[in-house]
């Protein structure tokens, strides 16, 4: 679903494409990902948020930072960094392409399944819950930091596409962060839909919304739509650049399903990532983003870079050709996680 205005956000996710060969990846996605040396290790990880499972991936290095390395020497363990992606992503897609990266550069990295999402818990399944979402990221922080192996006062966040709405919010309210990084970033803002929807439409989709909810009341089952459609029919993430991606082999990935909840789109609509910009308190902030993005807006990113409240922010600013050159495209990722791996290993 898109309005057309710089407050909406259409959300794509990327596979980690670490195991397959080079052949196989060039076939199907025609950008096969630059895989750096194997320089972590790689271990399953599960934590409870509400009593429920949450699904995690822990990577941490093998080779720790020299004592003299920026950020802070002396430190016992690795610093550590907790990353969020796309709207209906899961663990083993774009977050695990940069978590790959980070790691192989020394920092500890936490990918997990949001609840409703892939291996983890939760009902519905395939239900955007925002505030549910920063609880995971909460959980996460938490898990991550009491790993022997992470030092627990050095931990950031990294936040891709919808996730970056997400980073920016956990990280504006939790102290435990000391630095934030966004990638293609989705800072939604209620305020900018209505205004691209006009008060009438933003009004008339809530009405509908609403229905959605009554109907469910009366039924007992929940509603859902495709997240992508082949022959551009209803679908969350319309258009053929989402179906190309999520449609095909090229964004296969374990526990991905194609739909989610009617209700979801409630969410995106009414979640306000942006203000997390003005309780930053000084955070670290790094904003990368591609100069042509048709669906993560270029122009929402400035305006939340300009908001943030820290003396300490960079916009790396990369010339993509669309919004996935920055899941995929080794052109682009590369770039992204060099800057990303640097810029964390200097604030942690």
């Amino acid at each position: 679903m898109r309005t057309g205005c710089d407050g909406w956000l259409l959300i794509l996710c990327a596979y980690d494409l670490t195991n397959w060969d080079a052949s196989a990846r060039a076939a199907t996605s025609g950008h096969p990902v630059t895989a750096a040396a194997a320089g972590h290790d790689t271990v399953p990880l599960e934590f409870t948020v509400r009593g429920q499972r949450v699904a995690a991936i822990l990577r941490t290095p093998r080779v720790q930072r020299p004592a003299d390395a920026p950020g802070a020497p002396g430190r016992a363990g690795s610093p550590g960094v907790v990353l969020t992606g796309p709207f209906t992503g899961v663990k083993e897609q774009v977050v695990s392409v940069y978590a790959r990266r980070l790691a192989d550069a020394g920092l500890a990295t936490l990918v997990f399944d949001h609840r409703n999402f892939g291996a983890s818990g939760g009902e519905p399944r395939q239900h955007e819950d925002a505030a549910g979402k920063l609880e995971d990221l909460r959980g996460a922080t938490s898990a991550l930091a009491a790993q022997p192996s992470v030092d627990p006062g050095r931990v950031g966040c990294v936040g891709v596409c919808l996730g970056g709405g997400y980073a920016l919010r956990h990280s504006a309210f939790d102290p435990r962060i000391r630095a934030v990084a966004f990638v293609a970033a989705a800072f939604n803002d209620p305020r900018a839909m209505r205004q691209g929807m006009g008060d009438d439409g933003y009004r008339e989709q809530m009405r509908a919304f609403s229905e959605v909810e009554q109907r469910q009341f009366g039924t007992g089952e929940t509603e859902y739509l495709p997240a992508v459609d082949r022959d551009g029919g209803p679908a969350a993430m319309p258009g053929r650049e989402p179906w190309d991606y999520y449609g095909t082999e090229r964004s296969a990935a374990p526990g991905w399903v194609n739909r989610v909840t009617r209700l979801s789109v409630r969410e995106l609509l009414t979640f306000d990532a942006a203000i997390g910009a003005d309780f930053l308190a000084g955070t670290p902030a790094l904003f990368i983003h591609g100069r042509r993005d048709d669906f993560c807006s270029p122009t929402a990113a400035d305006a939340t870079y300009r908001r943030a409240q820290t003396a300490d922010k960079e916009f790396l600013r990369l010339d993509t050709t669309n919004h996935i050159d920055l899941y995929d495209n080794p052109a682009y990722v590369d770039q992204a996680a060099a800057r990303l791996s640097d810029w964390l290993a200097r604030r942690l």
